[in-house]
């Protein structure tokens, strides 16, 4: 019995964001007929997101459609930090083409409309992204998803390569930079041991 009651709990919790409604009309013998197509992005903000599309003559009715739609397709995207991604990314969809950064934390969310709805829905905290392609908000979006779902966490890659997380993470801060001369002597010296 617990069941229901635990889902209606993840349910409460998930941020929904209207992204784009388009509006079409079908002429008939009458006048016209009006249609509308939402499309909404749905997130916990810790890691999981998804998206979805409904069409329906009301604009509340669309948005239903395409709010349950995206409850139905949410993946699991490994954070770093639990505020950004692990590395860098492209994506894309048709024309839709865009490029996701990882950056320092305090940077804050750097990304266009339809795309700064996935992040914030997701739960990112500092992200640069570039859209390099169509400005359609559809495909925006599939190229973004396409994009989270390409990333890896360290953990991951760990478990593929056989090794430790540990011999994957010290790699990033491995390489130190020389401020000054006398350090630079003093690295190459050493290396030279």
């Amino acid at each position: 019995m617990a069941r229901p009651e635990k889902n209606a709990q993840q349910e409460s919790e998930l941020v929904e964001k209207l992204v784009h409604i388009n509006r079409v009309a079908k002429v008939v013998k009458g006048g016209r007929r009006f249609g509308f197509a939402a499309l909404v992005v749905v997130g916990d903000q810790r890691g999981r997101v998804g998206f979805g599309n409904g069409k329906a003559r009301e604009v509340p009715e669309a948005i239903r459609k395409a709010t349950e739609a995206a409850k139905k397709n949410m993946i699991r995207v490994p954070l770093r930090e639990g505020r950004t991604l692990h590395h860098d990314i492209r994506g894309r969809h048709g024309a839709g083409k865009v490029l996701i950064r990882s950056a320092a934390a305090g940077t804050g969310i750097i990304a266009g409309g339809p795309m700064r709805a996935v992040f914030e829905a997701l739960g990112v905290q500092d992200v640069v992204t570039k859209s390099q392609g169509s400005p359609n908000p559809y495909n925006m979006v599939r190229a973004t998803f396409n994009a989270l779902t390409l990333q890896n966490s360290p953990r991951q890659i760990a478990a593929k390569r056989g090794k430790k997380v540990a011999d994957i993470v010290a790699r990033r801060g491995d390489v130190k930079v020389a401020t000054s001369a006398d350090e630079a002597g003093e690295a190459a010296e050493a290396a030279e041991e």
